[in-house]
């Protein structure tokens, strides 16, 4: 297992940005990015197929093992909203830097539409009620917490920067 500082993994509500910014961050680190949602699209088909033929329960499983696989090297990780329900990826999450990216919400209905996010059958409406339920794992798991809202992604990724200590 690596040192808990170059591992960093991206928590936070569906439409964040969680893959914008990692991406950027990775390249900046000069480590390889993972979505996990990626790999697990990758490895196992749509995820709104595996919700609709095998139920969350078994995307969960799925995406631990992602998470799991994922933090084994130096990597910036990109997770799904829903990473932090399972007790299991919490535990793996203690072996890495994890950076919560909260937001106010205002820019997220705009990212949301025409998307296949099976957990917002009811749009903008479901996302509120879900960030709002998950809002304190993602504080829990947390290390470093930064807010998006009405920022730049240049701004997110100088803020995370900087409390990574890193230039």
């Amino acid at each position: 297992m690596p040192e808990k500082s170059s591992v960093v993994v991206l928590v936070g509500p569906m439409g964040v940005g969680k893959t914008t910014v990692g991406k950027k961050l990775a390249k900046a680190l000069k480590v390889p990015f993972i979505d996990t949602d990626a790999v697990v699209v990758a490895e196992h088909g749509e995820i709104s197929q595996i919700f609709e033929t095998q139920g969350e329960p078994a995307f969960r499983a799925l995406e631990e093992a992602a998470v799991a696989a994922a933090i084994t090297e130096p990597s910036v990780v990109a997770t799904g909203g829903g990473v932090v329900l399972s007790a299991v990826t919490r535990e793996l999450l203690k072996a890495a830097t994890v950076i919560y990216l909260s937001t106010d919400g205002r820019h997220i209905k705009s990212r949301l539409t025409g998307g296949k996010r099976p957990l917002l059958k009811n749009g903008f409406d479901d996302w509120t009620r879900i960030y709002d339920e998950r809002k304190p794992i993602y504080e829990s798991v947390a290390d470093i917490t930064i807010n998006t809202s009405g920022q730049s992604l240049a701004a997110t990724l100088a803020a995370i920067k900087e409390q990574l200590g890193v230039s």
